[in-house]
């Protein structure tokens, strides 16, 4: 009995000086069926492995998990009303069961994050419980990540063409030109020509090396709407680009929605050349090219060979020899590309991102184009509709 009480007295000792549980020699194991319950924190700094059962984090206080060791875990579940907040990894082989309580991850460290390793998946996520931080998966194609941050519940959903070895996700609701978690900022005002607007409320970072796409949503918070102009047709995938350190267009596939809450799905691209992810517009139309040019703005094709509307005319290309058109749809698709253009637009794509025949052309809708005229250094951007 001595020796028993010596050995809680000294482990009690240890969980003291070291303000929560310490594994340091690797002989703790959750075994077939069994329950941990941690209402401390978890200082890991040796083999946490081989558990088959439930470890839990309860309690009203911040709890952290700590070490230079990641635990893994069969089934982790998180009630804790004051948050969980790595400092070191967790990972995950089943189900991660949110209930109650945030987990938090380092937002400029992208090598802290809960990891759902081989198959595991999450339930209960919610505007209250979900990861507020980074998110990962490893060998695996497909998942949605339950991101966002300490008041929503933001996920990102990815599709890859083949296993990643390591994908990770974070959801920042902060201005990308001047966000407050991480050193690294994206101005918005620095973009290519074919984004009119960048979002200045949020985004996304994901990191995967293996070609995606990606689903994303908006709601009101987003605030979409208050864009001048825009239009749910007008909504794009954006990236800041790693390489041309810019937003560049990313596109999309599908969307689905209005301007106050709905998503859309991105074009394959592969996420690591991106340092961030948002929603862009297309561009407005420059008004002094608008002013002088007053017959420009939408126009309306019918290539029926009927001799009415057959190609497209943009009034004033002539007055710029040296200019150049971009058509794209309305996933943001580039169609249609001619620099020195004259008239050529019969409806048919050029550019080999859409297979379609000469006799069927492209399908029937809303395209949107883009007129640079160099002579005049000025832009005019507006929209057409393809009748078939």
């Amino acid at each position: 009995m001595k020796n028993l009480l010596y050995i809680l007295f000294l482990f009690s000792l240890i969980v003291q000086a070291q303000q929560g549980l310490y594994n340091g020699s690797g002989a703790i194991r959750i075994h077939n069926g069994g329950n941990i319950g941690f209402h401390t924190n978890l200082i890991n700094d040796a083999a946490f492995d081989q558990n088959q059962g439930l470890a839990g984090f309860y309690g009203n206080n911040v709890l952290q998990v700590q070490g230079s060791i990641p635990p893994d875990f069969q089934d982790l579940e998180i009630m804790t009303t004051s948050n969980l907040f790595l400092q070191n990894s967790i990972n995950v082989s089943s189900n991660v069961n949110f209930i109650d309580g945030n987990i938090l991850t380092p937002k400029n460290d992208e090598t802290i994050f809960l990891n759902f390793s081989d198959q595991g998946f999450f339930t209960g996520e919610n505007d209250t419980s979900k990861v507020t931080g980074f998110a990962a998966i490893m060998d695996r194609s497909f998942f949605s990540f339950p991101v966002g941050d300490q008041d929503q519940l933001r996920p990102l959903m990815i599709d890859s063409e083949a296993n990643s070895s390591l994908a990770i996700c974070a959801y920042f609701f902060e201005n990308p030109s001047n966000p407050s978690s991480i050193l690294e900022s994206f101005n918005i005002n620095e973009k290519s020509r074919e984004i009119g607007t960048v979002s200045n409320r949020e985004f996304w970072v994901l990191q995967s090396s293996v070609p995606a796409t990606v689903t994303i949503s908006w709601n009101q918070r987003s605030a979409l709407s208050l864009i001048p102009n825009a239009t749910f047709e007008s909504i794009l995938v954006v990236g800041w680009s790693k390489s041309s350190n810019r937003w560049e267009v990313i596109g999309n596939t599908s969307q689905g929605g209005d301007l106050n809450q709905g998503f859309i799905t991105s074009q394959t691209f592969t996420p690591s050349d991106y340092a961030a992810i948002t929603f862009g517009t297309v561009p407005l139309p420059k008004d002094t090219f608008a002013v002088n040019n007053p017959t420009l703005g939408n126009y309306y094709i019918s290539p029926n060979n009927d001799g009415l509307n057959d190609f497209l005319v943009i009034e004033g290309l002539s007055d710029s020899p040296n200019n150049s058109v971009l058509i794209y749809n309305r996933f943001g698709q580039k169609v249609f590309e001619k620099s020195n253009y004259v008239d050529e637009f019969t409806g048919v794509s050029n550019t080999g991102s859409l297979i379609m025949s000469q006799d069927i052309g492209l399908p029937e809708g809303v395209y949107y184009y883009l007129a640079t005229l160099d002579d005049l250094e000025l832009e005019y951007t507006g929209f057409l509709f393809l009748d078939r």
